[in-house]
């Protein structure tokens, strides 16, 4: 019963139809069901309601509750208040952090062991913000206030801390940009337009 209700949320809400596509390239209540026992989807729809039900609803209390339940369960550090656009996949259980200010474009990829941080002073005083169609990898860190473009993969264990234009592939530490016509081609899956 639960399930179902939670299943009508996600059909009602755009974020969450882009998040479940993401997961299962289907709409359907089974492909719920499946991204249901998946760790990134089971915190992304919790993380979406306890911010867009009222927290004086019985349904928007209890996501709340499981929201932070899942917070310390899974690793994923994501403040409510974090600006991320829909379609995101967290696709590995294991630690996650991205600072509350940060901004993340539609269709983005999460992988485990990363972090999206704020610096508190210098040139790069600031949060990073995320285009559409990023990819990060495990070990990444992104941190100031940088603008990644669209359509970039951050490749494992890169530190980021400049600008990254469109269209571009990063290695290494410190970061390397390669100019590539579509690196997210094959990473990036199972895209929905919001």
């Amino acid at each position: 019963m639960l399930r179902r209700i939670l299943y009508n949320k996600v059909l009602s809400n755009q974020l969450l139809k882009a998040d479940l596509y993401r997961y299962s390239g289907d709409l359907s209540y089974k492909a719920f069901l499946s991204a249901y026992r998946n760790t990134g989807f089971h915190f992304t729809l919790f993380f979406r309601l306890s911010f867009l039900l009222s927290k004086y609803s019985i349904l928007g209390r209890y996501s709340r509750m499981m929201y932070r339940k899942l917070t310390f369960k899974y690793g994923y550090q994501i403040p409510r208040a974090t600006n991320i656009a829909g379609g995101m996949r967290i696709s590995h259980f294991g630690p996650l952090l991205i600072n509350s200010k940060t901004q993340i474009g539609n269709n983005c990829y999460l992988s485990h062991n990363i972090t999206i941080g704020e610096t508190k002073r210098g040139e790069r005083k600031g949060s990073p913000v995320l285009g559409d169609k990023v990819w990060i990898g495990p070990g990444a860190v992104i941190v100031g206030k940088v603008i990644i473009g669209d359509n970039v993969l951050i490749s494992p264990n890169c530190f980021v801390n400049v600008d990254i234009p469109s269209h571009s592939l990063v290695i290494g530490n410190p970061a390397r940009i390669i100019a590539k016509e579509d690196p997210t081609n094959g990473y990036i899956t199972n895209c929905y337009s919001v």
